[in-house]
This record gives C-alpha cells, sequence and structure tokens, in this order.
C-alpha cells in the first residue's frame, strides 16, 4: 500500500468516525484508534494521538451546530471540565507507565462497560426529578426543543457526575479519546439529563478535555503531522453529517447505534491486547 492509498483509507475511515461521533457522543477516537491500531498497524501511541487531534476537531464541527439548535447545557460543560481537564492531564503522564497491550485492553473493557450500561435506557418520569443542590447552587437546569414546544430538565447528583467526569478525563489522556462514552453516561445515568442533551453536551466538552491531553502527547512526539491531518479533515466532514441527523434521530436508536459500535471494537480491543498483537 502506497502513501496516497493509506491517506484515502485513513479519511474515509475518519469521516464515518465522525459521523458515529457526533451523532452518539463518543467523539469519534473510539473507532479512530482500533481502525489505525488493528486495520492499518499503526503503532497504538501515534494512533491516540491521531485520535486526540481528530476529537478536537469533532468538538468544533459539532458544538456550533448543537449550540444553535439549543440542546447543548453550557452550565454543565464548563462546570464539569474542571474535572475532565485535570483527570486528561493525569492520563497523559500515565501512557508512559503503562504498557501497549495493556492500554488495549484497558480501551476495550472501558467500551464493554460503556455499551452495557448504556444500553439500560433511564426511566423517564413524568414529573422532573428535583434538583440537587448544587446544581441549584450554579442553576445547572435547562431546556431543549421536543416534538412542538420545549422540554425542561433538572439536574441532580452533581458531586457523582463531577467525580465520574474525572474518571472520563484519566481515560482521555490514557487512551487518546475523547471519552465521550463516559461522559454520556455520567449525564445521562448519574445527572438525569436526557441523553439528547447528554450528547451534544458531551461534544461541546470532549475538545477541550482531548486539547489538554494532546498538548502531553505533542511534547513527546506521539503526534505525527502526516497522519494526523487526514484524520482531522475526515471527521471534521464526519461530524457536520452527524450533528444533522442527531436533531431528528430517535434516542432508543441512538442508544443501540451508540452499544453496538463500541461493542465490537471493544471486543477487538481486548482480544488484540491480550494476544499482544498491538
Amino acid at each position: 500500500m502506497n502513501t496516497v492509498e493509506f491517506t484515502a483509507l485513513v479519511w474515509v475511515g475518519s469521516i464515518v468516525a465522525g459521523f458515529l461521533g457526533a451523532l452518539t457522543g463518543l467523539g469519534g477516537g473510539v473507532v479512530i484508534v482500533p481502525l489505525l491500531a488493528l486495520a492499518l498497524h499503526v503503532n497504538i501511541h501515534y494512533a491516540m494521538g491521531a485520535s486526540l487531534v481528530s476529537v478536537i476537531a469533532t468538538s468544533s464541527g459539532a458544538a456550533a451546530a448543537y449550540l444553535k439548535e439549543g440542546f447543548s447545557n453550557i452550565r454543565v460543560a464548563m462546570f464539569l471540565e474542571l474535572a475532565t481537564t485535570w483527570g486528561a492531564i493525569f492520563g497523559a503522564f500515565l501512557v508512559a507507565k503503562v504498557s501497549t497491550p495493556a492500554i488495549g485492553v484497558i480501551f476495550g473493557v472501558v467500551l464493554l462497560a460503556s455499551a452495557y450500561l448504556s444500553s439500560r435506557p433511564r426511566r423517564r418520569d413524568h414529573m422532573a426529578p428535583e434538583m440537587g443542590a448544587v446544581a441549584r447552587l450554579l442553576r445547572l437546569d435547562g431546556s431543549f426543543p421536543e416534538g412542538a414546544g420545549m422540554r425542561h430538565y433538572n439536574v441532580r447528583r452533581t458531586p457523582l457526575g463531577f467525580a465520574m467526569m474525572f474518571v472520563a478525563g484519566t481515560l482521555s489522556g490514557l487512551l487518546g479519546i475523547g471519552s465521550g462514552a463516559f461522559k454520556v453516561l455520567a449525564m445521562d445515568q448519574a445527572m438525569g439529563i436526557p441523553f439528547k442533551v447528554s450528547t451534544t453536551t458531551s461534544n461541546f466538552m470532549i475538545g477541550v478535555t482531548a486539547a489538554a491531553s494532546a498538548g502531553v502527547y505533542l511534547r513527546r512526539g506521539y503526534i505525527e503531522p502526516g497522519l494526523a491531518m487526514p484524520v482531522m479533515l475526515g471527521v471534521l466532514i464526519g461530524s457536520f453529517a452527524g450533528t444533522r441527523v442527531l436533531v431528528t434521530a430517535q434516542t432508543n436508536k441512538l442508544r443501540l447505534v451508540f452499544a453496538l459500535v463500541i461493542v465490537v471494537l471493544g471486543i477487538e480491543m481486548v482480544y488484540n491486547g491480550l494476544t499482544g498483537k498491538l
């Protein structure tokens, strides 16, 4: 395979990754890393570096569209980014301490756990849950367009969500992903934020989280411009397409796509990590 063919494959795969990243809040990294490391045999550290660049592109491409549509909760995002940023820096420094096969296994286990948790739809009460004290103090409640009107929601268990975001940031830095899967789960399952709002707010947040990790990766030489550029351009195109689909998509279908994609990738990463193929 020559350079042009390799670049074309990376670009096409990145478009798909960007589409799924914007549609589900995954950030594209969970597709990019297995694609580069398993299918194209790129060193996993360089794959993670390119993935972080793609996550920033996904966030940039999707966040503006979601803000315009009124889905993202900016107050929630800015508050939780305090935890994800510190976690991302911590996780990036752990990369040098963890072996490549171990990173692959951790990556796969995280994806499988995320798939299991996300497949359990949160019961929607007829009445909005009572807002937590921290959420009330920070005015984290919000509303988003649904049907012909606006649906209001309250935010609860904010400290739990904040702690989970630090873990999400650590995974982002360690695995070279935006860790959107864990962010969506924290907001949707723990904090009681509707799935579409969780997904769009995750897309807004992942760019900041990835940027914090990318600085450490760049310093260590794990970001190769010739690889990162086609990844970034492809993901950006795919993320714009994903934002258009999300606005009209049904939540149950989003959950199904979310779970199926990360189950397949999770199994692949665990297998290749245990067999030493990474």
